[in-house]
């Protein structure tokens, strides 16, 4: 969507992974510094930015909707209740996404998070950690109004702590607590998909083999045509779950439901969880966790949950990490990357 006046950052945890057993994911061609651009000129905007209008997600007037998406109470959730059980398979099957509260994560834990320097380490040419922008593929193609820095979190073996941030002199522990809590309530809540699906509460956890988090962090500069610009791309991503927390005072998050863009209002201290399409857009801080498999799990449709009428799946078996590096290499772009995991018939 069209990008705010204002700047704002939003930080997400992706997948990545340290030291010198450390694995690489896709890299992306270098661009120039947004925040050094606007910094430099505010009333420049390089053509390459310029969105034709056709690529523009197209503006709806869905804000009637944003009254019914879900909202889940984790603490029935994780006590088993039946009714909030309900809600969520609903949630899942009409929305793909929902707002999570009482889910314990408290107050100062998730406000410690609104950290807003950026960091000066460049990503290396064959990976998506440190300071840059990503999914850039080639020359031509059009960019984001907006710079971001991964960190790798989890497991903490895979951190790459030359691009964690120096100042604030707290931020790193902030990190810690925040992405530790993200990580429980990630886990909560793959027990209840798991008892949705009609299989035993852990069958997702141990799916996974071992957590993978990371965090991303896009700061959005002013823009002296905001309209013509954005932030970030429609685009789906390619995690299990992702947990966002947006800024209270700022509707920017919206997400795609029966054909129509839908503002998110944002519930104090609430969490967002997306299990399908979301686009990011207007001036906002957010925080986005996304759980992630091991590189090594395999993934494929569950044989209990396929159309017995239908003879073949509309899914083959692949693993997660050539799944994965696949969708990076390529720009951002609604779900086409999943068409490498389709059955060719």
């Amino acid at each position: 969507m069209p990008q705010s006046k204002k700047g704002n950052m939003d930080i997400n945890i992706a997948e990545a992974v340290e030291g010198e057993d450390a694995l690489t994911y896709a890299g992306s061609l270098p661009v120039p510094n947004v925040q050094e651009m606007e910094r430099s000129n505010p009333m420049q905007v390089p053509e390459r930015y310029i969105r034709n209008q056709e690529d523009m997600p197209k503006t709806t007037d869905a804000i009637h909707l944003s009254c019914e998406i879900p909202v889940i109470d984790l603490s029935l959730l994780s006590n088993g209740h039946k009714e909030e059980l309900k809600k969520l398979e609903l949630a899942c099957e009409e929305w793909g996404f929902f707002q999570v509260v009482n889910h314990g994560v408290a107050e100062e834990v998730l406000q410690g998070m609104k950290y807003k320097e950026k960091n000066k380490y460049a990503m290396a040419s064959d990976d998506i950690q440190g300071y840059g922008q990503a999914f850039v593929v080639s020359e031509e193609q059009k960019l984001d109004w907006s710079d971001i820095l991964v960190l790798v979190i989890y497991p903490t073996r895979f951190r790459k702590l030359k691009f964690w941030p120096n100042a604030p002199k707290e931020f790193k522990e902030k990190i810690e607590v925040y992405s530790n809590e993200v990580k429980r309530v990630g886990e909560e809540l793959l027990c209840s998909l798991s008892l949705i699906m009609g299989m035993d509460k852990d069958t997702l956890l141990g799916l996974h083999k071992e957590f993978v988090q990371a965090l991303r962090v896009n700061y959005y500069p002013t823009c002296s045509i905001p309209d013509q610009v954005l932030g970030i791309s429609p685009h789906s991503d390619t995690s299990i779950l992702t947990i966002l927390m947006q800024d209270d005072d700022v509707t920017g998050l919206q997400i795609k439901h029966s054909g129509e863009w839908v503002p998110v209002k944002p519930i104090p201290n609430a969490l967002v969880v997306n299990i399908g399409d979301v686009i990011e857009n207007r001036a906002r801080i957010s925080f986005a966790s996304f759980i992630l498999p091991h590189d090594d799990v395999e993934i494929e449709p569950f044989d209990h949950l396929v159309d017995s009428q239908q003879p073949i799946k509309i899914y083959k078996k692949v693993r997660y990490g050539d799944y994965l590096r696949h969708s990076m290499k390529r720009k951002m772009e609604g779900k086409v990357h999943t068409e490498m995991a389709k059955n060719e018939n």
